[in-house]
């Protein structure tokens, strides 16, 4: 019994036998032993010895856990939506085994100081590997030059507003970024002003009372297409690092190369919702789908699932952005956008792998290896020997359905339930560390600080 035996500190040894393992494009029937904290070998078979734990994942998926670099856990200062501790276990039930936090919370981190704060809030209480970004303002480029590698994940830069209003809208404030930042720049793109003329169009026919599905054409494709084409010039012009993040329009996908991503310096990336939704489901789940970038049409959808395929996004994450009940049930103006998404991630991403939209080693590619690969996380994101045991079972024979008596967010709703998955997450491992199993968390508080190195 996993939950009996993953917390003997005798059992250094874990011994993962018969798994179909998912890694660096192919999968292969394999062993993985896992010592310490980091894997030690992988082979057809491995013969058990000593004091190990033997872990039977016949029949099931391994897969290196999904590293999400686009998540707010809300905390400093809005804890009622959700906290560090909280929204980490959540990631650790739905296979993520990593994060990068991002940085409109209360106080908002846009300084190294504040930086500072944020890890030691996160140290001995995340359940899975974590990281923040530092945010970038009209007036911080002194605190964005003087960054270190391992300082922060990212910089992250809201070229639109969203929630947390934070916003970077000077011109010569977003050329210095892009001239000067010292590490990988991530952007949230929509034009602002086109938003603020369609937000006026749509009052002038609603009122107040403006219907959710009118969502998509406020935050519209255009505005989307406007602010995503700035950036990648911007960047292409300061040959700056430059990663976009959660497109939603099939227009933004000519803006990008289907080029490997070891050969490019602006990349992109698609989240699980924009994947999943399309804007035929406002009129049932209305202010619980509300998002920005907004969820848009099901012919947008398949072209981001087509660029998947093709190359053109390198990396699948969730935005994970909850807020309470109360607050999603507001008027259109009133409810926040974001919702809930890291404990279903991958369920969905293999429900969708199921009905033959993309592959299962797709998923692994763009969820693990890329995240690693464009941030230069150290010693992550692959099934590799001698890197850390950050490991996921999935059973694809188990399915999985959304109530919320299984829900671990703080907010205590998901967007999916009442839906049943095909698949199911069996085990997270995060540093050799068993943090979930036999569909529940071991209370175990395994994550560490992500460590890089990746500068421009």
């Amino acid at each position: 019994n996993i939950l009996n035996t993953c917390g003997n500190e005798n059992l250094k040894k874990k011994l993962i036998r018969n798994a179909k393992l998912i890694n660096e494009g192919q999968t292969l029937e394999r062993d993985v032993l896992v010592v310490g904290r980091r894997i030690d070998k992988i082979a057809p078979s491995i013969s058990m010895t000593g004091n190990t734990l033997l872990i039977d994942a016949k029949g099931k998926y391994l897969i290196p856990g999904m590293i999400d670099d686009q998540v707010h856990f809300r905390e400093p200062g809005l804890t009622h939506k959700g906290n560090i501790s909280t929204e980490s276990a959540a990631a650790a039930a739905g296979g993520i085994t990593s994060f990068m936090d991002m940085p409109n919370v209360e106080p908002q981190t846009t300084t190294r100081q504040a930086l500072l704060e944020k890890f030691k809030m996160a140290q001995d209480r995340c359940t899975v590997n974590y990281s923040f970004y530092l945010g970038a303002t009209n007036d911080n480029i002194e605190e964005i030059k003087a960054l270190k590698v391992n300082d922060a994940c990212g910089i992250k830069a809201f070229l639109g507003s969203s929630t947390g209003n934070m916003l970077i809208n000077n011109l010569k404030s977003i050329e210095l970024l892009f001239e000067y930042a010292p590490i990988i720049v991530v952007t949230h793109c929509e034009d602002s002003p086109l938003i603020e003329v369609n937000e006026r169009k749509a009052k002038k026919i609603y009122g107040e009372n403006v219907p959710f599905f009118e969502h998509s054409n406020i935050r519209s494709a255009e505005s989307c297409y406007k602010s995503s084409s700035f950036a990648t010039t911007l960047a292409g012009r300061y040959d700056a690092l430059l990663h976009v993040l959660h497109l939603t329009s099939a227009m933004e996908m000519d803006l990008f190369s289907a080029t490997h991503r070891s050969n490019k310096r602006i990349t992109a990336e698609v989240c699980v919702h924009h994947l999943w939704f399309d804007d035929s489901r406002y009129s049932d789940l209305g202010g619980r789908i509300k998002c920005n970038p907004a969820i848009k049409t099901a012919q947008d959808r398949n072209a981001l699932i087509a660029a998947l395929n093709d190359g053109k996004l390198d990396v699948i994450a969730t935005d994970h952005a909850p807020h309470t009940k109360m607050e999603k049930m507001e008027s259109y103006f009133k409810v926040p956008s974001g919702m809930p998404l890291v404990q279903h991630a991958l369920l969905v991403l293999f429900d969708l792998a199921s009905r033959e939209n993309f592959s299962h080693e797709l998923i692994v590619d763009r969820t693990s290896h890329a995240v690693a690969d464009i941030y230069g996380i150290i010693d992550r994101g692959y099934v590799r020997e001698g890197y850390y045991a950050d490991l996921v079972i999935i059973d694809d024979k188990k399915s999985y359905t959304v109530n919320s008596s299984n829900l671990l967010y703080k907010c205590g709703w998901s967007p999916f339930e009442d839906h049943t998955f095909t698949s199911n997450i069996d085990m997270t491992m995060v540093n050799g560390c068993i943090v979930y199993g036999n569909s529940q968390l071991t209370g175990k508080i395994a994550g560490e600080k992500l460590k890089f190195n990746r500068s421009r």
